[in-house]
């Protein structure tokens, strides 16, 4: 491994560190400790959201035109290590939700960052890139093996103490190392500098054009519906797990990246063989299948059924998501190539996600007494939701042959 590519290594290790180190337990810290609603934890992690919506203006308006990516994605990691601060010193939820908005608006813009910063040093990025961006998932497993079996934060004793406050200040350190690193990347200067770069470009409308095409129209609606059901497994999984008794929920959940790595390998294989639309629609099946596991597992003799369906996780991503970045490029065409990723990533991490952040709200608060959590109900509301997606995608949609080079 030469210098450069330990660099980015390292920046991708961090990257993901600092995600997956607070944002997996959430949703349990802000019920166990700010007592917040489901509501309320919904409005927390559609942060995630806006701040993907917002990400674009400032690729694209700033950070393209006038600066490095090296040093605003430095400035952005240094500003966040003060928000994750904040987040550590909240006290209630009113006191929390401005710091958490505040930080996704500053994070979500370097998950683009870095991967310019990486591409601006490959020669071939399809052959390089990937080996560099497993660090990233590196990162984001060792986050959660570290919260439970380094500091066991995250068991019942310890959530109760209020242990789990801790993972924000764990970030806060690793966003200010990442921060200071950052200076020192290989120099990446303004893509567009001497050009004009307006909204069209800037939020990808210049694929709209591609939603004329009646099957990338389906793809397209699809991919926001099945935004709302995995909303539903960002924001109430490691409360599930945690709820349920399940020890070590958050090292355990580190599977679902274990398995995005091993399927990622097996993607290429399927798209080759069995075509986009039955690839997509095993992706989207997984989803159903995960929340059937999850409404009829538990801690003790269905413990099985519980890791069967976080391990399904390399298949949901995958499969889906992967497999659509992979289906967009090939119908987009060189022109057009980079803004119909920016408009897929706007409709399902922007408007997908918010609407499933809020959706996940208000079903979990429908489904909570004074006892707890009916999760069996909370659960089978994405399965059905996903099950509609997976009918009318297998009905509307028509094959297309694609290979995963493209």
């Amino acid at each position: 491994m030469n210098n450069i590519t330990l660099r980015l290594s390292v920046m991708m290790f961090l990257q993901f560190f600092i995600w997956g180190g607070w944002f997996v337990t959430l949703g349990t810290f802000l019920a166990n400790n700010l007592s917040a609603s489901g509501g309320q934890i919904g409005m927390a992690f559609s942060t995630q959201s806006w701040g993907a919506i917002i990400a674009p203006f400032i690729i694209g308006l700033i950070a393209d035109r006038y600066f490095n990516a090296e040093r605003i994605l430095g400035v952005l990691h240094l500003i966040g290590a003060g928000l994750l601060y904040c987040l550590y010193q909240a006290a209630d939820f009113e006191a929390f939700y401005p710091f958490v908005l505040a930080y996704m608006i500053a994070y979500m813009p370097t998950l683009a960052l870095v991967n310019s910063v990486s591409f601006a040093q490959m020669k071939d990025p399809s052959k390089q890139f990937g080996k560099i961006r497993v660090w990233g998932t590196i990162g984001w497993i060792v986050a959660g093996l570290a919260i439970s079996y380094l500091f066991a934060w995250d068991g019942k004793e310890a959530i109760a103490q209020g242990m789990l406050r801790n993972t924000f200040l764990l970030c806060a350190v690793a966003s200010l190392l990442l921060g200071l690193f950052s200076f020192t990347l290989p120099k990446t200067p303004p893509k567009s500098s001497g050009e004009r770069v307006g909204l069209r470009q800037v939020l990808g409308l210049d694929a709209l054009a591609l939603l004329k095409d009646r099957n990338f129209l389906v793809f397209f609606l699809s991919s926001i519906l099945i935004c709302i059901p995995l909303a539903f497994y960002y924001q109430n999984a490691n409360p599930f797990l945690t709820e349920s008794g399940v020890a070590n929920a958050t090292g355990k959940m580190t599977l679902g990246q274990v398995s995005e790595v091993v399927f990622m390998l097996a993607l290429p294989v399927f798209l080759n063989r069995f075509g986009i639309k039955i690839t997509l629609l095993i992706g989207m099946f997984a989803w159903v299948i995960r929340y059937i596991l999850f409404a009829y597992g538990n801690a003790d003799s269905g413990i099985a059924l519980l890791l069967i369906g976080i391990a399904l996780h390399g298949i949901c991503y995958d499969f889906f998501f992967v497999s659509g970045q992979i289906y967009t490029n090939s119908k987009a065409g060189e022109k057009v190539k980079n803004a119909a990723q920016g408009l897929i990533t706007l409709a399902t991490y922007g408007v997908g996600m918010l609407i499933g952040f809020w959706m996940a709200g208000k079903i979990t608060d429908s489904y909570t007494t004074d006892v707890g959590h009916s999760w069996f109900d909370i659960w089978l509301f994405p399965a059905a939701f996903a099950l509609g997606v997976f009918i009318i995608f297998l009905l509307a949609f028509k094959n297309e042959k694609i290979t995963a080079s493209d």
